[in-house]
């Protein structure tokens, strides 16, 4: 371009000139022809001299303004190229720019993802990480109240666990006297007119504390257990209340236990016979007991403690079947006009372990129990049938001496479900049958004995029902009323007399007259049964209320107060004069309040 704007003004240069040099000519030639017309006329030579030289000075103006334009182009071509350089150069710094970007964000969409992916493996982790921390923290929780305050103590391959031991202050108050401290002796209710109906009682004791110690050990297929329990309720022979309470260590307690983990269970010692009532299948150690301060607990309440081996079985969750082998013992032989040529027992011999003052019998064969437990998904129910057998050796007149074995036999059954959200709990259990009377907890009678010596096992009947109300954790108010029936059984003599159980023929002529022993000895003497008043046990009935309340209960232990009322009445079965009494019959009643305050172990 700048060889152009040369070319231009050389040319315009060039043009110039060249019209210069024609009006030069051209006035020369003018000039000459003037001059030869007018031969005196002067030339004016100046005014030509300054057409020129302004023709020039125009002509240097405009050559000097196309040099200027051509310079100001020429700055401005460079300052376009300059632009167009830093365009090109901006274009490709802003194209490498853009490269590089793209590569940037290709870079970190990688990144990212990678990052994303991090990040989830990371929460992954986090989760997992926060499962085991806690996991961990449970465990060192554990690890640190097993340490600072284990529930039970490791020794070996088990643990040791004092649960259900307390310490026990208890009293019971008495409208009518038994004598028999703060258990009940339910066939000893003094009758209306005997000396011991016409005072009151009161006992105070700590006897009914207990130790218990339950070990346990778990192996692959098998679980271990042993269980030892005990209070201070018994007696020694030289056991007294006259200072130092000297009671002996009485066993409740003390049985083994091996379960396997298909279901079969096996165990044996002394414990709760498996007619008593359960709460987790048959499982011992299960046992739910009235709820009653009362060591003898509740009249129709169906158990006794005794030696046992038992084997059951769980059938899936909600079945479950067992038996057992139980300590027999039977009661003695109640009834009028017993004939006395037969022996079934003895007293415990010098030379033996049993206490010289009991009647110990000589058992044919253990007790038998089987049972079904069913929890379908409400309560707990249950059916048991008891089979016993009682002998004893008869010494007939003239005849040579045999031994006879007479069988009993009972059924029984029961149920326990919550109500109200388990807020109410309802139960009803009982056993009927012929020869159960040991197993109701008045103990009346087994058997009666037939004129010829034999044994014969008397009908029995015993029920329980119970309402447990459970406000809060911490209350529990019960309701409890039963009772243990023995019906008549008797039959005549040779000599025409009644003999056996609840004989028409007992003389009850005496039952409304109190008897009076102040000539019975130095120390003069109570007669829980007037004198002629012989009637037989009819029944005891029993109606309970009270209610536990827990003060305070922790890691630290269980302190526990409760208060119960007990309303009990013995009958008689009538006798010859026996409706002379204005309430129809021979009977004892008595009204009874029970207190304990308890601290149980952790």
């Amino acid at each position: 371009m700048k060889l152009t704007v040369h070319t231009a003004a050389a040319v315009l240069l060039a043009a110039g000139l060249a019209v210069a040099h024609a009006q030069s000519t051209s006035s020369s030639a003018s000039a000459r022809k003037h001059a030869t017309a007018k031969k005196d006329a002067k030339p004016s030579a100046p005014a030509l001299e300054e057409q020129i030289q302004a023709l020039r000075s125009e002509m240097q103006n405009q050559i000097d303004g196309l040099k200027s334009d051509l310079a100001a182009k020429d700055a401005q071509l460079r300052q376009a190229q300059q632009a167009a350089a830093d365009a090109q150069a901006a274009a490709s710094k802003a194209e490498a720019d853009a490269q590089s970007q793209q590569a940037a964000f290709t870079e970190n969409s990688s990144a990212v993802s990678t990052l994303e992916s991090t990040v989830k493996t990371l929460q992954g982790d986090q989760q997992t990480l926060t499962a085991s921390v806690a996991k961990s923290d449970n465990k060192m929780k554990k690890m640190k109240k097993m340490i600072v305050s284990p529930d039970a103590i490791h020794f070996k391959g088990s643990t040791i666990s004092f649960t259900g031991s307390f310490i026990a202050a208890e009293t019971v108050n008495r409208t009518t006297a038994t004598g028999g401290g703060l258990n009940t002796a339910f066939t000893g209710v003094p009758l209306q007119n005997s000396d011991a109906y016409q005072m009151s009682e009161f006992q105070g004791t700590g006897r009914q504390s207990r130790l218990a110690i339950k070990g346990t050990s778990k192996l692959p297929s098998w679980t271990f257990a042993g269980y030892y329990e005990a209070d201070w309720l018994g007696t020694g022979i030289t056991s007294n209340n006259n200072q130092s309470n000297s009671y002996v260590l009485r066993q409740r307690q003390m049985w083994a236990d091996a379960r396997m983990n298909s279901g079969w269970d096996f165990s044996g010692g002394q414990g709760w016979s498996l007619a008593a009532e359960t709460t987790q299948g048959l499982t011992r150690g299960s046992e739910i007991l009235p709820a009653t301060i009362d060591p003898q607990y509740e009249a129709g309440f169906v158990w006794t403690r005794q030696y046992s081996f038992r084997v059951s079985k769980n059938i899936g969750r909600s079945l479950f079947l067992g038996a057992s082998v139980e300590n027999a013992q039977i009661l003695n032989p109640a009834g009028q006009n017993l004939p006395s040529n037969y022996v079934f027992g003895s007293t415990g011999t010098g030379g033996g372990l049993y206490n010289p003052t009991a009647n110990y019998s000589y058992n044919y064969s253990p007790d038998f129990v089987v049972k079904m437990a069913l929890e379908p998904g409400w309560g707990h129910w249950e059916l048991f049938g008891i089979e016993r057998n009682f002998r004893d050796r008869i010494y007939p007149t003239g005849s040579a001496a045999y031994n006879d074995v007479k069988t009993g036999a009972g059924i029984g059954g029961g149920f326990r479900a919550p109500l109200a959200n388990k807020k109410v709990t309802v139960g009803l259990k009982g056993l009927w049958g012929q020869g159960v009377g040991r197993y109701g907890s008045s103990t009346i009678a087994d058997v009666t004995v037939r004129p010829d010596g034999q044994f014969s096992p008397l009908h029995g009947f015993s029920a329980l029902s119970t309402v447990e109300l459970n406000p809060t954790p911490r209350l529990n108010v019960y309701f409890n009323y039963g009772g243990d029936y023995i019906g008549r059984d008797w039959t005549l003599n040779s000599a025409g007399q009644e003999v056996g159980y609840g004989a028409y023929t007992a003389n009850m002529s005496g039952c409304a007259t109190e008897t009076d022993n102040s000539g019975a000895g130095a120390s003069g003497g109570a007669a829980v049964t007037p004198a002629n008043c012989g009637g037989n046990n009819k029944d005891v009935q029993e109606f309970t209320a009270g209610y536990w309340f827990n003060i305070h209960d922790s890691a630290a232990g269980r302190l526990r107060q409760g208060i119960q009322y007990s309303w009990i009445r013995r009958d008689l079965w009538s006798g010859n004069g026996g409706t002379a009494n204005p309430d129809g019959g021979a009977h004892g009643d008595d009204n009874m309040i029970f207190t304990s305050f308890r601290y149980y172990l952790p």
